[in-house]
């Protein structure tokens, strides 16, 4: 049975919320700089250069994310041995 006054509360306090993911956020950011159309050479080098940042910041955050999940696990086993 589902709990209207719950999903309510949870509404209305926002907790229901799930904000976008990092790599949410630099999809939207890559499929709006290839949508641009530069009209001068200039332009055509910023957008190029906008979508290698956003390949770097790809692989970076791939990376953290890898520390970030050997670090979880480490600290799960920590956790664990001092139980």
């Amino acid at each position: 049975m589902t709990d209207y006054e719950l999903m309510t509360r949870k509404f209305l306090l926002g907790e229901g919320y799930n904000s976008p993911s990092l790599r949410s956020y630099i999809q939207s950011l890559n499929e709006i700089i290839v949508a641009l159309k530069p009209m001068t050479l200039t332009e055509k080098r910023r957008v190029e250069m906008a979508l290698e940042h956003i390949k770097e910041i790809k692989r970076r955050s791939r990376k953290l994310e890898e520390k970030v999940s050997i670090l979880e696990e480490k600290l799960k086993v920590l956790e664990e041995d001092k139980k």
